[in-house]
């Protein structure tokens, strides 16, 4: 990413609580990262969101070592979001700060205990969807996460939209569809966001999730920064 694009991310990330990053991974970078789904082994588990009330649906978590595209995307992604996230949380008032090299702070979710990776697949079919949630894991959170499209709407799936929602205080709930290309990314808040009040700064809270899917077949690479407990 270059500095103006940089700089066009962080006032999106400011105004809505998340951005989309176009062209993200090529083509064939999005095929063989879905390819990886079926594979035997790189996995440490694997999750029927209906057996949990997390919608329809699955998602595998990468074990370590990630592989090497993913952990090359972990680490780049989150040296350029870390000064947005560490603004975030000055606006906010919560005292966490988050070190420059991605490493750092993974060394402090695993002393603290949080140690299982988070990178994840996720796969949907026909008649799939994804409840509104928060990826949190932990006392240790990075307050910014990534989803990658890997397939191509219209061509592989169609429905699957990607939506957030966010509550503000005293207000309704407001809901954002976002459109993704295939090998578009959306880097989005995981939790609370600041806005900018008449008072100040104040916090939102934001959840995400991903639509029914009508037809076809979907993939997404998930990107979170901190491990899990």
């Amino acid at each position: 990413m270059t500095e103006n694009i940089e700089d066009t991310i962080a006032a999106a990330l400011d105004r809505e609580g998340w951005a989309v990053l176009p062209r993200l991974l090529n083509g064939a970078e999005c095929d063989d990262t879905a390819a990886l789904y079926t594979q035997e082994g790189g996995f440490r588990s694997h999750v029927h969101m209906a057996r949990h009330g997390f919608g329809r649906g699955e998602y595998r978590y990468f074990a370590y070592p990630l592989p090497p595209r993913v952990e090359a995307l972990r680490g780049m992604l989150y040296a350029r979001l870390a000064p947005i996230a560490n603004r975030w949380h000055e606006r906010m008032g919560m005292a966490p700060r988050f070190p420059a090299d991605h490493s750092d702070f993974l060394a402090r979710c695993h002393a603290a205990g949080q140690r299982r990776p988070t990178p994840l697949l996720l796969r949907y079919g026909a008649g799939d969807y994804n409840c509104l949630h928060q990826d949190l894991y932990g006392e240790h959170v990075f307050p910014l996460q990534v989803a990658v499209l890997l397939s191509a709407p219209g061509d592989d799936f169609a429905g699957g939209e990607f939506v957030l929602t966010e509550q503000r205080p005293r207000m309704q709930s407001r809901a954002a569809v976002v459109p993704l290309g295939k090998g578009d990314a959306v880097v989005f808040a995981v939790n609370a966001r600041p806005v900018r009040g008449s008072r100040g700064d104040y916090r939102v809270m934001m959840r995400h999730g991903v639509s029914e899917i009508r037809s076809g077949r979907r993939h997404t690479l998930g990107i979170i920064f901190h491990d899990a407990a």
